[in-house]
């Protein structure tokens, strides 16, 4: 694999912008789960609540909540932007940081 990339102008604003707009797309998909930890309308009974609870727990505060994958998302797609930005040069070194970061969020969790 060469150790040098050369990306037309046109192609790294292209890029640049899909990573702009997944950005967009992403903050406001954090800010739908910083509700998620409201969980309401399960009912009184005891189980309910445990269930409710675990709604939650789910939603943000633990390190494998919704709100918590999608700010992994947001750091790893604006790291992808910004070494795009730069003119493709930080690319090479940044782009096996980026694809471990996304591999390592675990989606089953």
């Amino acid at each position: 694999m060469s150790e040098f990339v050369r990306l037309e102008p046109r192609v790294i604003d292209e890029i640049v912008a899909i990573c702009n707009t997944t950005l967009a797309e992403l903050r406001e998909a954090k800010e739908i789960t910083s509700r998620l930890s409201n969980a309401h309308g399960f009912g009184d009974f005891e189980s309910a609540k445990q269930l409710a609870a675990g709604y939650a727990r789910k939603g943000a505060g633990t390190p494998e909540s919704a709100r918590e994958r999608v700010e992994q998302f947001i750091e790893a797609f604006t790291q992808l932007r910004d070494a795009f930005a730069s003119g493709g040069e930080a690319f090479l070194d940044a782009q096996f940081d980026w694809a471990r970061q996304l591999q390592n969020i675990d989606i089953d969790a």
